[in-house]
Parts: C-alpha cells; structure tokens; sequence
C-alpha cells in the first residue's frame, strides 16, 4: 500500500522557519522523483519544488527561490522541505508528491502518489 505522510506542519509567526518531512512507504522511493506542492486558500495548486530520484539536481519555480528548500534521504525513505523567512503568503496546505514514468518500449505508464497534506499557517 502506497503511503506520503506528510508532517511539520503547524502556526509560525511571519519570518519564522518550519521544516516539512514526508515519508513514504509502499514502493521504491529511491527512483521516484519528488515534490512538494501546496494550496492556498481559495487557490489553485501550485509547485513549490522538485527533486530528482537520487538527489543531484534541484528546482524551482521563480517565485519560491531563495527561501525554499528541498533534500531527500533515500536511506530513510524521506523528503524535506526547509522553509524560511515564511510570509503569511505563504499560508497553505502542503503537499508531497512521487512520480515517476515507467518506460518499455513503446509502452509507458506514469505512476503520481499524493500525500494527504500538512497546514502550514504564517500568522501573528
């Protein structure tokens, strides 16, 4: 059975730091590429950042460099998501994602887990 636990999450005042852990269980984390979603309120979900399935190659969009960052532990089956300088803006339900597109031949069939996400409020 697939699991993305995802935790770390909670109330952090406006500049604070969190760090964000998912773990995952049920199928070979170690080739999946993965990510971190989030949901604002109201709004539409949005990439925060990718990792690739052994870890050597980050990214981000444009908006989330700079105070954002992913790692992985393969060894331990986990993603990060380090967090700082947090806005209110920032106010979302954050999500972990796995993906990875199996390949055979002509054949090809992607595989996309979701976790069930974590609240992360920035407020004073």
């Amino acid at each position: 059975q697939v699991q993305l636990v995802e935790s770390g999450g909670g109330l952090v005042q406006p500049g604070g730091s969190l760090r964000l852990s998912c773990a995952a269980s049920g199928f070979t984390f170690s080739i999946y590429a993965m990510s971190w979603y989030r949901q604002p309120p109201g709004k539409e979900r949005e990439l925060v950042a990718g990792i690739t399935s052994a870890g050597g190659s980050t990214n981000y969009p444009d908006s989330m460099k700079g105070r954002f960052t992913i790692s992985r532990d393969n060894a331990k089956n986990t993603v990060y998501l380090q967090m700082n300088s947090l806005k209110p803006e920032d106010t979302a339900v954050y999500y972990c994602n796995a993906r990875r597109t199996y390949y055979s031949g002509s054949y090809s069939r992607e595989y996309d887990y979701w976790g069930q996400g974590t609240q992360v409020t920035v407020s004073s």
